[in-house]
């Protein structure tokens, strides 16, 4: 069984997912980052791999991503690293990125390749949700990689209700229209969002990302959906941090966990 549904089967609220760029701070970083995160507990990762015009990113994770790129970081070099240290995790990790450098690589070769490096699934914001339902659902599922699309505010229930029945694994939710990044807390508009997804009763369960940093922001996600998806928190405690290890330390002080 795909270790992202074993996961959900097991636990459907309260769950944290960290994001972290691939190649940062170092090319070697990524493997180690992971270990660090899995040993605090931290439900499963998304590791973004690095490119160079990141559409839905906010400042921190155009930061980090550049940073990786000018460290030598590449999808390919990520996955050839996840396989070699693959038997050392036991948490589910999620690819996301963006389609370009999946396509240079060839679609079924990266399918191919993220099996190989026991990826669960993947986040493509940028892959249209019909050319994914008539080109490369079956070539995802038949390497049972997830494919989790997003939805946000402005989303219609029909398109919602589309995205439900194409979307394995779950569905990122993101908080507001903005790019990622801080915000002082969720406003109620924000809030009613969470709460109308939540009523709808989806097939697959909703992780919300975006703007989550504290013990407020963290709650709210998870009285509404099944858990929070951090990112940019994480990337600036790791920024100002000599090591992982502090870096989640103070992210989980600053949440309250």
């Amino acid at each position: 069984m795909n270790s992202l549904t074993g996961l959900f089967k097991k636990k459907n609220r309260n769950l944290l997912s960290i994001y972290l760029t691939a190649g940062y701070p170092g090319k070697d970083s990524t493997v180690r980052i992971i270990h660090s995160l899995q040993s605090r507990g931290v439900d499963f990762l998304e590791i973004g791999f690095p490119f160079s015009d990141p559409l839905a990113d906010g400042p921190v994770i155009q930061q980090t991503s550049q940073i990786a790129i000018n460290n030598g970081m590449s999808l390919e070099l990520l996955l050839d690293q996840l396989k070699e240290a693959r038997t050392g995790f036991s948490v589910p990790l999620i690819l996301m990125g963006y389609l370009n450098p999946v396509l240079q690589m060839g679609i079924e070769t990266f399918c191919q390749k993220a099996r190989e490096a026991d990826i669960c699934g993947v986040i493509l914001p940028d892959l249209p949700l019909e050319e994914y339902e008539t080109d490369y659902r079956t070539l995802f599922t038949s390497h049972d990689l997830h494919m989790i699309f997003l939805v946000t505010p402005e989303t219609g229930i029909q398109r919602i209700r589309k995205i439900d029945m194409l979307s394995s694994g779950f569905i990122y939710a993101v908080s507001s229209s903005s790019t990622t990044g801080r915000r002082d807390s969720f406003s109620h508009a924000q809030t009613d969002y969470l709460k109308r997804l939540k009523s709808m009763d989806l097939n697959n369960p909703v992780m919300t990302g975006f703007g989550i940093h504290n013990s407020k922001t963290l709650q709210t996600v998870w009285e509404n959906s099944s858990g929070a998806i951090i990112g940019t928190a994480y990337l600036q405690a790791l920024m100002k941090s000599t090591d992982e290890k502090e870096a989640i330390d103070k992210l989980f002080c600053q949440l309250g966990i």
